[in-house]
């Protein structure tokens, strides 16, 4: 652990950056290829909204894998990053999570100005 005063409020930054930059990714990716997916199905959805029945869901989903595939990769890591930042928001960070947070900003402050996220960790200490 290092004496300095501002370690743990760079680690708390990274920690902010890494939660903003999973949220993104999950914002990016429904709006990408979970919209691009959506609209591949949209014919199946058509015909789900006119008459629902799990066998035409089932054989909608099967006959348009692309589509599916992306819409299970969106829901997937939407699944992943929610109740990771829900688990973060409610408890305190597990210690093996810390000790890599720590580490990545012992390696920041060592490469100094040249780490691509120096300025948004380090620079306002």
């Amino acid at each position: 652990m290092t004496n300095d005063p501002n370690f743990p409020i760079e680690v708390q930054r990274l920690h902010k950056l890494t939660v903003y930059g999973r949220l993104l990714t999950v914002i990016l990716l429904w709006m990408s290829v979970g919209s691009l997916s959506i609209w591949g199905l949209r014919d199946e959805i058509a015909l789900w909204l006119e008459n629902f029945t799990w066998a035409a869901v089932r054989y909608g989903l099967y006959f348009h894998r692309w589509p599916t595939t992306g819409l299970v990769l969106c829901l997937a890591i939407t699944l992943v990053v929610f109740p990771w930042k829900s688990r973060n928001m409610l408890q305190e960070l597990p210690l093996r999570t810390k000790q890599g947070l720590e580490q990545q900003v012992r390696r920041i402050r060592q490469q100094g100005p040249s780490h691509p996220l120096w300025k948004w960790v380090c620079k306002g200490s």
